[in-house]
């Protein structure tokens, strides 16, 4: 299964999958517009991979194949500790 990868221009590390290059029309548009003007990242052989660094493949498989696009949503921010001074 190969699928097209774009980065969202408006929020760091999101990324929206789709099954053909450039094509949107699987996308809902509030979600286009919230995700703004999507950016060519990389395609991806998902048949030829067993895991994805940051998602669960069969996840993104599944979805693909359901609703024709899977949106990679960025890492939550962890909260900064302060250390009390001494």
């Amino acid at each position: 299964m190969l699928c097209f990868v774009y980065r969202s221009k408006k929020k760091d590390e999101m990324y929206l999958y789709v099954l053909k290059r450039d094509d949107f029309s699987k996308v809902p548009d509030n979600l286009l517009k919230l995700f703004g003007q999507p950016e060519y990242a990389l395609s991806l052989d998902l048949a030829k991979r067993t895991k994805l660094a940051r998602e669960d493949i069969q996840q993104v498989k599944q979805k693909l194949e359901d609703d024709g696009f899977y949106l990679q949503m960025p890492p939550p921010v962890e909260k900064l500790k302060l250390s009390p001074k001494d």
